[in-house]
C-alpha cells in the first residue's frame, strides 16, 4: 500500500497542471457563452429573483464549500499524518477517530445542501454543476458504506478494501473540488454578482491544504539533513566500514590450514 501513498503527490500535483486549467478555460468559455448569448436573459432573471431564493443558493453554496471544499480534505489530511504513528497507539486512535468525524460531518453536510437542491431548485440537470453533484453525492454514500464495513488488519480483504476506499476518497475529494468552482460560476449565472473574490479565497485554502500535505511529507526527511555521528554524517557507507572492519578482524585467516600442514611437515 506504500506504492498508492507515493501516488498521492503525483495526483495533487496534476490537479494543479491539469485540472485548476481546464476549470479556467471552461469558466472562461461559459463567461463568454454567457455574455454573448444569455446577458438579457440572465439580467432578467436578477430581477425575477427573490431574496429567499438568492439566501437558499448562498446557503446551499456554504454547505457544499464546508463539506467538499474543507472537510473531505482535512480528513484526509489528518488520516495521512496517522501514517507516522504507531498503529494502536494513543495519538494513531486521535488522528483515526478525529478522521472518522470529519467524514461524517462532511457527508451530512453534502446531505442537507443535496435535500436543499431537490427542494429548493430546478433540477434539470442539465449543467454540469449538477451532474457532478449527484454523481458525488452517490459516490458519497458509497464511500460511507465501505468504511463501516472496514476489514480489520491483517485479513486478506484489507489490502483490497484500502484500495478501494483510498481510490475513492481521492475522487470525491478532487471532483468535489472541483464542482465547487463550478458552483461559483452557477451562481454567477442565477445571481450575476461577482464570485472573483471566493474563487480567490478557494484557491488560497485548497492550495494550503495541498501544500501541507506534499510537505509533511519531506518534513521528517529534511529534519534528519542536519544530523550526524561524531564527525562523520550519517551515511550508508560511513556504517557499514566499520562492520566490515569488525568482521575482518574476526575471520581465520585464509591461508591458516595450509600453514598449519607446512608446520607439520617442517
Amino acid at each position: 500500500m506504500q506504492i498508492f501513498h507515493n501516488c498521492v503527490p503525483f495526483y495533487v500535483s496534476a490537479y494543479y497542471l491539469i485540472l485548476i486549467p481546464l476549470v479556467g478555460c471552461s469558466f472562461h468559455e461559459d463567461m463568454n457563452h454567457f455574455s454573448s448569448h444569455h446577458k438579457s436573459n440572465i439580467s432578467d432573471n436578477f430581477h425575477k429573483l427573490s431574496r429567499q431564493m438568492t439566501y437558499d443558493i448562498t446557503i446551499h453554496g456554504i454547505l457544499l464549500w464546508a463539506s467538499l471544499g474543507f472537510l473531505f480534505p482535512v480528513g484526509i489530511l489528518i488520516i495521512r499524518m496517522s501514517s507516522r504513528e504507531a498503529p494502536g497507539s494513543a495519538r494513531f486512535k486521535a488522528f483515526f477517530y478525529l478522521h472518522v468525524i470529519l467524514q461524517i460531518l462532511s457527508v451530512l453536510l453534502a446531505t442537507a445542501g443535496a435535500v436543499m437542491s431537490i427542494k429548493k431548485f430546478e433540477n434539470s440537470f442539465d449543467n454540469s454543476h449538477q451532474r457532478l453533484g449527484l454523481a458525488l453525492y452517490v459516490v458519497i454514500w458509497v464511500q460511507v458504506f465501505i468504511g463501516f464495513f472496514r476489514p480489520k488488519r491483517g485479513k486478506k480483504e484489507r489490502g483490497m478494501w484500502y484500495m478501494l476506499h483510498w481510490i475513492l476518497g481521492t475522487i470525491i475529494s478532487l471532483v468535489g473540488i472541483i464542482n465547487v468552482y463550478t458552483g461559483f460560476i452557477a451562481y454567477n449565472r442565477k445571481t450575476s454578482r461577482s464570485t472573483t473574490l471566493w474563487t480567490i479565497l478557494f484557491t488560497a485554502e485548497v492550495s494550503f491544504i495541498a501544500f501541507f500535505y506534499l510537505f509533511q511529507d519531506k518534513w521528517e526527511y529534511m529534519q534528519k539533513q542536519g544530523v550526524t555521528l561524531g564527525d562523520l554524517p550519517i551515511t550508508l557507507s560511513n556504517q557499514e566500514i566499520p562492520e566490515r572492519f569488525n568482521q575482518k578482524e574476526m575471520l581465520p585467516e585464509p591461508c591458516g590450514k595450509r600453514n598449519a600442514l607446512v608446520n607439520l611437515f617442517d
